[in-house]
């Protein structure tokens, strides 16, 4: 009997062996996360997905692109899910959707799959990633999901004297430096390469195979996102692994695609039916850091427009909500605005057209100022993605924030930011409970109505 390994979209795989499946962060959406499309480009067979017989689900932690409610709700809710969360709110959110056996994992803690242990292992960040320790068959296999490796891990990890797969981040990721891109770093030839850490953990790790994984999709078409937020290829994460650790063999594992394995070899298997390929396949990531940023007015003519009443809700924001939020937010020490500064916040309708409003802000206190009043600070957004921040849980790296702040301020000081993220925790996840429970409620009246 052999494993067989698939790659389904970003960091979530199907494992199977013998009558045992069960997977990691499934996604079964295109895009995910609002604008992040699959690449190479899929679809995926919704009807199908929900006659998948599953033993176990994995949610390696929180974020947006690995937990999602809108592609869990596809599956049985018999299912057994288990997520990496020290946030007690996450697993009653899953328990809301319809899930009736939901865990949460531990550190070093096994979960026991049919023949499969699964052993949860502390990230960097210990408190919102997590690592897996996959045993099956004699295999050791390590999804690192898009996480760092700690050094206590790191021993743990060396303990096992042989690792048959590796499923590791192929990519790092610019989000400061498109947020605000007049404090970007200049670009260097280290810029490229993958961080040196990975690369001595690799050594040291010594796996007979990996598979440069997560990271597998782009923004929309016209997104200059596109050309400066992903700098390393899947050809340079191929050439730099084999240049460091010669043995190990480097696998692309497209999104539907499978590998048996044995004790000893692999081989390509039976892709998945459900996820039928849309186009060219054989694609690679392309870095172009002389690109020129698109301005927030040209970002926000290739959105959809809002309609009234959603614009109304944005600008009562910036007017009025703003104000209490921010002062709800605990004070930042050394903060650029700990002393009394101005601050520029420009909204974009889909025309382009610019809505100015200008604040005051001195620690936690802040105010609506003149238009005369000096500004240093400033941020641009568009309506459309302010209204998806508030309302639908849109992520940072989702919603083409522009910060210009002074030289050598933290762009993460920023006043929106922290307004629409600090303290907020699985807004995207609630806002996705939302529309499932209306869209659910739509179904039963309509079919009320038939009936």
């Amino acid at each position: 009997m052999q494993l067989k390994t698939s790659r389904i979209l970003h960091a979530g795989y199907l494992f199977e062996y013998e009558n045992t499946t069960f997977a990691f962060d499934p996604i079964f959406e295109n895009p995910f996360s609002k604008n992040c499309y699959a690449f190479p480009n899929v679809e995926f067979d919704i009807d199908s997905i929900s006659q998948l017989k599953l033993d176990a689900i994995f949610i390696s932690h929180y974020h947006d692109d690995h937990f999602s409610l809108e592609s869990l709700n596809f599956l049985n809710k018999d299912i057994p899910i288990y997520i990496f969360s020290v946030f007690a709110e996450l697993l009653d959110l899953l328990r809301e959707l319809g899930f009736k056996k939901v865990y949460a994992l531990e550190p070093f803690r096994p979960v026991y799959v049919g023949p499969f242990e699964i052993l949860p292992l502390e990230a960097l960040d210990k408190d919102v990633d997590s690592i897996f320790h996959i045993k099956v068959a004699n295999l050791n296999i390590l999804h690192v999901v898009d996480s760092w490796i700690g050094p206590l891990t790191m021993e743990r990890l060396l303990m096992t004297l042989q690792w048959d797969l590796l499923l590791w981040p192929m990519q790092t990721m610019r989000e400061l430096e498109v947020i605000a891109p007049t404090l970007a770093e200049p670009v260097t030839q280290q810029t490229y390469q993958l961080p040196p850490e990975w690369i001595e953990q690799i050594q040291q790790l010594e796996p007979r195979t990996i598979i440069a994984s997560s990271c597998q999709f782009r923004f929309e078409e016209w997104s200059w996102y596109n050309q400066v937020f992903f700098p390393i290829s899947y050809a340079q994460f191929k050439r730099q692994i084999q240049e460091a650790a010669p043995s190990t063999q480097v696998l692309t594992l497209n999104p539907g695609e499978s590998l048996l394995w044995d004790t000893v070899n692999f081989q390509k298997g039976e892709r998945l039916s459900w996820i039928k390929p849309l186009g060219t396949q054989d694609v690679d990531y392309e870095f172009n850091p002389s690109i020129l940023p698109q301005s927030s007015a040209e970002i926000s003519a290739q959105l959809p427009s809002l309609n009234q009443t959603q614009r109304d809700l944005v600008h009562t924001f910036c007017q009025k909500h703003i104000l209490e939020r921010f002062k709800q937010l605990s004070p930042l020490e050394d903060s650029f605005f700990t002393n009394p500064q101005g601050w520029l916040l420009t909204l974009y309708d889909h025309q382009g057209a610019a809505y100015h409003y200008h604040y005051k802000i001195a620690a936690d206190q802040i105010e609506l100022t003149s238009p005369e009043n000096s500004w240093i600070w400033m941020t641009e957004i568009s309506e459309v993605k302010l209204f998806g921040a508030l309302y639908e849980g849109e992520s940072l790296t989702s919603i083409y924030i522009r910060v210009t702040p002074p030289q050598n301020a933290d762009p993460l000081e920023d006043p929106l930011i922290r307004c629409l993220y600090e303290g907020v925790l699985g807004g995207y996840q609630q806002a996705q409970l939302e529309k499932i429970k209306k869209h659910e409620e739509t179904n039963l009246r309509t079919n009320f109505c038939k009936s």
